[in-house]
């Protein structure tokens, strides 16, 4: 179970905050988070087929269906099963969602899955999980679900009308219906353009792109730093801010132009560019992450220091604000109302090591989380 009242950066932010975490035993997950909480209050939890269906975890538990343990194609070895995900969540989290009608859904990385999170019949918590290869960037609204992933981008319709239910439980069921092939791209964050078209990060080569009918993507931008278009990783561009329909902000961890040059600047360099006038908005980041529009202001990820906060692109010179403290390192962010569903991981290979956040953690004597802490 967790405690967020121990977390000094919800609390400085001055709302209440709820956590789901989940691990694998008796290896610890890593697991890259990009959540996608509903904009209606008419959001409910979905599942994907009448077998998903589990009904046994009482309030403040959670647990996966029974098939969820299966094998994942290109992960494991013939006759070897993946280890059963262990999860916990805070006492509240349940009531949370029942008083707002509210569900939530996530992605995780190394372990190739989609997580959908609601309330079983019980009172308690649900999830519900589907495995995609290197799942990452995901965009919902109550209609439909897009998901990138190794080497495709997922479009998933709710098939159930408005009076249907599965298992005389769940009012929406996401089933994939077109499947657009872009090859390997390291996607991240997708957006939905006002006329319903595609745009998402385009990773590995360091730009916004849309799908083609020909070609594994359509560039449509690119940092004004980036000399030319390679399968180089060069800033590692990644998150996405969509506004008014259109694509308004992207963060990237560097301004460098070689291959894999962002590796070297991930303390700090970070960037927040303004996709319509290329200006850089701030550049002293430490690996930023998941910029959304809200209220005229841009909120982000400072995951380098584990910080969630804001900058205002109506300053003379705008400037990051912190506001919380997140106890992992900080990948995917939605917001329903006033609270922020903020995605967490651990550490892996070594890669974020150096970083402040690694400091602050020794600080607050706490580990890494794994999971979905709501701000």
């Amino acid at each position: 179970m967790t405690d967020e009242s121990k977390k000094d950066g919800a609390k400085s932010a001055g709302k209440s905050s709820r956590a789901a975490k989940c691990a694998r035993k008796p290896a610890a997950t890593t697991a890259k988070a990009s959540t996608a909480a509903g904009e209606k209050t008419d959001a409910k939890p979905a599942t994907t087929s009448e077998s998903e269906v589990y009904q046994g975890a009482p309030q403040g538990q959670a647990e996966a269906p029974p098939q969820s343990q299966g094998r994942q194609e290109g992960q494991q070895q013939e006759g070897q099963q993946q280890e059963p995900v262990v999860y916990s969540a805070s006492d509240g989290l349940a009531g949370f969602l029942a008083q707002r009608n509210l569900s939530f859904g996530f992605t995780s990385y190394q372990s190739g899955r989609l997580y959908l999170v609601g309330r079983n019949p019980n009172g308690g918590i649900m999830v519900n999980e589907r495995m995609f290869r290197q799942a990452m960037g995901l965009h919902a609204d109550r209609q439909r679900l897009y998901l990138a992933t190794l080497f495709q981008i997922f479009r998933m319709e709710n098939v159930l009308g408005p009076d249907q239910r599965v298992n005389n439980t769940f009012d929406a069921c996401y089933v994939p219906r077109t499947i657009q092939v872009t090859g390997h791209l390291h996607s991240h964050d997708i957006g939905i353009c006002s006329d319903g078209a595609i745009v998402f990060v385009n990773t590995k080569f360091s730009c916004l792109a849309m799908p083609s009918v020909s070609h594994s993507f359509r560039p449509v931008w690119k940092p004004p730093f980036i000399s030319k278009l390679a399968p180089e990783d060069r800033c590692h561009l990644n998150g996405l801010a969509m506004e008014d329909g259109q694509p308004a902000y992207v963060t990237a961890i560097s301004r460098s132009d070689t291959i894999d040059g962002w590796r070297d600047r991930r303390d700090k360099g970070g960037v927040l560019i303004d996709v319509r006038s290329n200006r850089i908005l701030v550049d002293d980041l430490s690996m930023p992450h998941s910029p959304r529009v809200r209220n005229g202001k841009v909120w982000l990820l400072n995951s380098g220091k584990g910080e969630l906060g804001f900058v205002d692109p109506a300053e003379e010179t705008p400037k990051f604000h912190p506001v919380a403290f997140c106890p992992g390192f900080a990948r995917g962010l939605s917001f329903f109302g006033d609270y922020a569903f903020v995605g967490l991981s651990k550490p892996r290979y070594k890669r974020f090591e150096g970083l402040e956040l690694d400091q602050r953690l020794a600080e607050k004597d706490t580990d890494p989380w794994c999971g979905i802490q709501v701000i």
